[in-house]
């Protein structure tokens, strides 16, 4: 009699030795000549299992570690309706799938909506500090008998519930690939890049949720998305949910001009960049424009002297001083009511005069 098949997890791919009868792991698998074995990646690890399950193949599954978890929330609310449609139609895609929400429209809660629906072990990827420590907060706090880790930032936890920062979760993506059954990806559309993509391509995962308000990518990769975590299976505008959800609100859009002496050293370097560009052939309209221009900067000083053009003359376009003396109107326009201000680049960069 043959010796049972058996699959095991291998640095972000599984091996399946000896090779099963039947046909439909074959799709799955290619030959690797440097261990005579046949090896599957590890994200086809759930459709792998349930069809040899469905041709009744007898194997031994030695591929994952995870646990299922006692996720009794502390911290409950009542969701709002777009929450329980999204929650749902993620069920229905078989726990698979992207659902692109507005800032602000509770996609946190969502997460955890569906952490409880799937009760193991869980990772959460974030692209900031700021957020990775938003995240273990209201983490901590709905559910406390768990514990709840961090990756990045100097943290190195294993925990049954992990949030790690894209940059780390790449890092480690072959030692984390099969420990976790839930994987989270919060702002998603930074996972379809070349470093941070590992992530899920490595990861057993069975459960798979993508949050994000802005899904599209320059370089059209936002389609990655579909085969990394599944398809979008929800979507919500913020005119959608605005007066339920979301407070009414008006977009005012309010053109600022550069000041003569901003507008010239805007001109210039633009310029400069632009020589640059038309020299080397990139033109930042294509899809792969941008990644061409990020490496030429990397290969030469010509490059670099445009590629830090580029970054001065947009921040001077994003910060010019005409901004904050409209700034200073609106607000006195508004006064004494509660205001929020949102800057396009970290705020601790932003040195706002005294009067704000």
């Amino acid at each position: 009699m043959g010796r049972t098949p058996t699959l095991t997890y291998d640095r972000g791919t599984l091996i399946l030795h000896p090779p099963p009868r039947g046909k439909s792991w074959v799709d799955f698998a290619h030959w690797d000549d440097r261990i005579e074995k046949f090896r599957i990646p590890a994200q086809q690890y759930r459709a792998l299992v349930e069809n040899l399950r469905a041709e009744n193949i007898t194997f031994q599954d030695q591929v994952q570690t995870f646990q299922p978890l006692d996720l009794a929330p502390k911290l409950l609310m009542q969701p709002y309706p777009h929450q329980q449609e999204a929650l749902q139609a993620w069920i229905n895609h078989r726990w698979r799938g992207v659902v692109v929400l507005p800032t602000a429209s509770g996609k946190t809660y969502l997460a955890q909506l569906a952490m409880q629906t799937t009760p193991r072990n869980t990772l959460i990827t974030v692209p900031t500090l700021d957020l990775m420590h938003q995240w273990y907060a209201h983490l901590e706090a709905a559910f406390p008998d768990v514990v709840v880790g961090l990756l990045g930032g100097g943290s190195k936890d294993r925990t049954p519930i992990l949030v790690a920062t894209y940059d780390s979760a790449a890092i480690h993506a072959e030692s984390l690939g099969n420990q976790y059954a839930l994987l989270i990806c919060d702002e998603c559309h930074h996972l379809p890049s070349d470093f941070n993509r590992v992530i899920a391509e490595y990861s057993v995962a069975p459960y798979r949720l993508g949050l994000t308000a802005t899904p599209d990518r320059a370089d059209g990769r936002h389609d990655d998305l579909t085969h990394l975590l599944g398809p979008v299976v929800y979507q919500r505008s913020a005119a959608d949910l605005s007066g339920h959800a979301l407070a009414p609100f008006q977009i005012v859009p309010i053109k600022v001009k550069l000041s003569n002496q901003e507008r010239a050293r805007y001109d210039q370097l633009m310029a400069q960049r632009n020589r640059f560009l038309q020299e080397a052939n990139i033109w930042l309209s294509s899809a792969q424009g941008w990644q061409r221009f990020v490496r030429a900067s990397a290969q030469s000083q010509a490059g670099r002297r445009a590629m830090l053009a580029h970054r001065e003359a947009k921040t001077i376009a994003l910060g010019t001083e005409g901004k904050l003396r409209v700034l200073e109107d609106l607000l006195a326009q508004h006064f004494p009511d509660r205001t929020i201000i949102l800057p396009t680049t970290t705020p601790r960069s932003i040195a706002f005069p005294k009067p704000f």
